[in-house]
């Protein structure tokens, strides 16, 4: 017998949910084949079975949390596919004790059915609903009672007399008249309680969120309740580096196998020339300390189904427009595959991410994780731009925006980097001097 337990994922990912059962109870597996999905805070991961054999207990089920370490099923090698025999035979005794059960409370009622039928029918009601009839037509008053409650009207059976004996006197029939109002408000203020408290009339479907979805939404939280972020803005002109881009494309596909040169790789250089001239723009809080990264691993942030994902292009420093390229591309098809492993999503120094690819004209993203700022670019827009003091043309025009931790970074060093970017992009073949 083997104990499948949840595997060591990373330091920071102690438990998971169970997205979906790849085994089922009964079938058989192999030794290293993947049993379950789990489903963690950053990536989605196959549990593999340690021995070959026959799953004989399933722990948890679809949607359950579970700990690292925590035994989910048991696999038996000698046990037998589709269940052991005394399982079936348990089962089988168990469906014909329910059977027999079954045909003796039917039984049993129909007993009592017949002999309900046959029981004679009870007169005492029928008595007693006439000698309450005659009670209510016999209820003590007093004659000026009567004659009050005649001449308005007024039934005495609908009288409650302040007599403990019960008898309806005339001060009773006159209080009765002024109830009315008395009783009118309550009514109207019990009326919106019971339009509040029901079930909402308008259709709505409710769902759990999903154990990623949670993740985002907390992080986020979290970032935005313990940094003082802040986001400053420009926009850059994207006429010469359209027009290089333009001119390169088809040589540069050709020469990089198939590989696209896209705006991505030149935003990652300009980042990677910006975080050297301002380095506290790559730096993070540890405790009161300030880490200043050495390195430059940058984040791109990538949109799939199930939320946004940032894994990480390493060396972005020492790699070429074409490797970077190819990084982003591979990266990209991991995340909507859900391929993307935990050394994929950990330990970048900055973030990158497009809003324009979903027409954002302008936006403020929020820092991610522990890093200190964040970079936002936005779509392409063409609008006038004053080229001297006579001439305007139109231009294409992008704003690009740099969320960051004021307690890391100042006004002067955000304004800084930003203007940086702005003015390599501009002048695409700089980028060439500083890679």
């Amino acid at each position: 017998m083997a104990e499948v337990k949840v595997p060591e994922l990373a330091e920071s990912i102690t438990e998971g949910t169970i997205a979906s059962w790849l085994k089922q109870k009964g079938d058989r597996v192999e030794k290293g084949e993947n049993i379950l999905e789990l489903e963690t805070d950053k990536v989605n991961v196959e549990v593999i079975s340690e021995e070959a054999g026959v799953i004989t207990e399933l722990k948890a089920e679809e949607g359950d949390t579970v700990e690292v370490g925590q035994v989910i099923a048991i696999v038996e090698d000698n046990g037998e596919a589709g269940g052991s025999s005394e399982e079936k035979s348990e089962d089988t005794s168990k469906e014909e004790e329910g059977e027999a059960n079954e045909s003796k409370e039917s039984e049993k009622s129909s007993d009592k059915e017949e002999k309900k039928e046959e029981a004679p029918k009870d007169d005492s009601k029928e008595s007693g609903e006439e000698e309450s009839s005659d009670d209510s037509e016999r209820i003590v008053a007093t004659p000026s009672a009567r004659r009050m409650a005649r001449e308005k009207g007024i039934d005495l059976s609908d009288i409650n007399a302040s007599d403990p004996r019960g008898l309806v006197r005339s001060q009773d029939v006159d209080n009765h008249g002024k109830q009315p109002e008395k009783s009118e408000a309550p009514k109207k203020e019990e009326q919106p309680q019971k339009q509040t408290s029901g079930k909402p009339e308008k259709p709505v479907v409710r769902e759990k969120m999903s154990r990623r979805r949670q993740t985002i939404a907390k992080r986020l939280l979290e970032v935005s309740q313990s940094t003082a972020m802040l986001t400053t803005f420009n926009e850059v002109d994207m006429t010469n580096l359209m027009e290089l881009r333009k001119r390169k494309k088809d040589e540069f596909q050709e020469r990089h196998d198939g590989t696209r040169l896209g705006f991505m790789s030149f935003f990652t250089k300009a980042s990677v020339a910006a975080l050297r001239k301002y380095p506290a723009v790559n730096a993070e809080i540890d405790g009161e300390d300030l880490v200043m990264k050495q390195f430059y691993d940058i984040g791109v942030a990538v949109s799939t189904d199930e939320g946004l994902v940032v894994p990480v292009v390493r060396d972005c420093d020492r790699k070429t427009f074409a490797e970077i390229e190819s990084d982003i591309v591979d990266m990209a098809k991991k995340a909507q595959n859900k391929k993307l492993g935990l050394d994929d999503m950990t330990g970048g120094s900055f973030t990158i991410t497009n809003g324009g690819v979903f027409g954002s004209l302008m936006s403020t993203p929020i820092i991610n994780g522990t890093q200190a700022a964040i970079l936002g670019m936005h779509t392409i827009q063409k609008r006038p731009v004053a080229i001297d003091d006579e001439k305007m043309e139109n231009r294409p025009m992008m704003y690009i925006a740099l969320s960051y931790d004021h307690r890391v970074i100042d006004g002067k060093e955000a304004v800084g980097f930003l203007k940086t970017i702005k003015d390599l992009i501009e002048n695409p073949e700089d980028l060439l001097l500083e890679g």
